[in-house]
């Protein structure tokens, strides 16, 4: 019986790794509201190490509409902000010589089903993962039954499995209904 929990043990943990993975792709999708993650992937040159923004300054969002960067070194303001214009973000960054504030323009209906859709894109992505985790656990389960685990606690391992895989993909699909409820308010 050891052996089934250790199986449903790792698909756990396949499924929550593929919980959080979502949760930071979502997080890095533009909803129209100042979110200081979207910054997240954009990387600057620092004393010969390639750092997130948030490694050489202060990043804020003072209202809904605008975030704040504030470095920690005057002379990082040319390299954060050509690091912007570079990345995929889509906004251009505006400076007075001490903070660089970006502001987070409002997203066209067009735009917004497009994000809505990519957001869904991510959550198929996920419930995928979470369905190969547990195909994984029922297959070793199945293995342990030909090496002498008895029938009855394997289907009861495999009703496991499907609970499991049944309250992630649950959470799932919460994540994306709040996603695109940020998505598509105005």
């Amino acid at each position: 019986m050891t052996d089934v929990k250790v199986f449903l043990k790792a698909a756990e943990e396949k499924m929550e790794g593929s919980v959080r993975f979502l949760d930071e792709s979502l997080a890095h999708i533009r909803a129209g509201k100042a979110n200081p993650r979207i910054l997240d992937g954009v990387f600057v040159e620092y004393y010969g190490n390639h750092v997130p923004i948030s490694g050489v300054a202060t990043v804020t969002t003072p209202d809904a509409k605008t975030i704040n960067i504030q470095p920690w070194e005057k002379a990082m303001i040319a390299v954060i902000e050509k690091a912007i214009m570079a990345s995929e973000i889509g906004i251009t960054p505006a400076n007075n010589g001490e903070t660089i504030r970006l502001g987070i323009p409002p997203l066209t209906e067009e735009r917004r089903k497009q994000l809505a859709k990519q957001a869904k894109q991510e959550v198929e992505d996920a419930k995928v993962s979470i369905r190969n985790a547990r195909r994984d656990a029922i297959e070793h389960i199945k293995k342990a039954v030909k090496d002498g685990l008895p029938e009855d606690s394997a289907k009861d391992a495999e009703n496991d499995a499907q609970k499991l895989h049944d309250k992630f993909v649950k959470k799932v699909e919460d994540m994306m209904v709040a996603k695109e409820k940020e998505i598509m308010t105005v």
